[in-house]
């Protein structure tokens, strides 16, 4: 059965979040921290990964990661806090 993430990436101050979609959250997360995909993470050296949920279903995992992007910074905190209260980089844990 195919899994589907729903992620977000922080940087070292936790300041600037980005939330993302895929279906192979090591290697996508892999690639946000050598900065082998131009973009907004790179540019922003978002390096740490810090939420993800796991769902079965990828129209269901686009849906909630547009519902995340579409929702106000503090929610996105709140996520992360409700998952990684110490916002501790989750990649080596994968």
């Amino acid at each position: 059965m195919s899994q589907y993430y729903v992620y977000i990436m922080t940087g070292k101050n936790n300041t600037v979040l980005y939330t993302g979609v895929t279906s192979d959250l090591k290697k996508r997360a892999y690639d946000h921290r050598c900065k082998t995909v131009e973009g907004f993470t790179k540019q922003y050296n978002l390096t740490k990964l810090v939420y993800y949920d796991v769902l079965s279903d990828p129209l269901e995992a686009i849906r909630r990661e547009k519902q995340i992007k579409a929702g106000r910074r503090a929610r996105k905190i709140d996520l992360v806090n409700g998952f990684n209260p110490s916002w501790v980089d989750l990649y080596e844990k994968l």
